[in-house]
């Protein structure tokens, strides 16, 4: 079975990368895409408060168990967008350990921090803050396959700019790049 083909769109919270998924699946003509986003596991947790301790532990395992799910519809020959912040570098090692870097499109999802904090602000559905917070950690490992910015491009532009470097996606990936530093 031949494995599917990874789209891994990473930026900050508000950074458009939702917007884009749901353009790639409008526009991708060449199989079956699925969009997988962080956000929808964390929504299936359980909604009584934890203690900030019991939270962590149950955030770490919801990452893992995302990023396991992912290798798991690829591995069957599912195509995979992937929504998710890598916020902190664990997020990227543990992806770098079970997604075979061959088969990962890794996209930079990029905004400026006016527009995430309006963004933000008109949302009103995260804490006031967060995409500053993480800003400058979602993007330190610094490399990419293709990067788009949706402070100056709309996500069907990203969207486009996307399918078109999957079509020629390079060799060695980011990902590979970034398996042989981290691993």
């Amino acid at each position: 079975m031949t494995p599917g083909r990874i789209i891994f769109l990473n930026g900050t919270s508000s950074s458009g990368k939702s917007s884009i998924a749901r353009e790639l699946l409008d526009i991708l003509d060449d199989g079956v895409f699925f969009h997988l986003a962080v956000d929808s596991f964390n929504a299936m947790r359980t909604k009584r408060d934890l203690a900030q301790e019991d939270l962590d532990t149950a955030l770490r395992r919801t990452r893992m168990g995302f990023h396991r799910s992912i290798a798991a519809m690829a591995e069957v020959g599912n195509d995979v967008i992937v929504d998710h912040v890598l916020s902190e570098p664990w997020r990227l090692v543990d992806c770098l350990t079970v997604l075979p870097p061959e088969d990962v499109l890794f996209v930079g999802v990029r905004c400026s921090l006016d527009e995430l904090v309006r963004r933000e602000a008109s949302r009103g559905d995260r804490p006031a803050g967060l995409a500053a917070l993480q800003y400058d950690l979602v993007h330190a490992h610094g490399d990419y396959d293709v990067e788009c910015d949706t402070s100056t491009a709309d996500p069907r532009e990203c969207a486009e700019m996307v399918k078109k470097f999957l079509a020629r996606r390079p060799t060695p990936t980011a990902f590979t790049r970034l398996h042989a530093r981290y691993l």
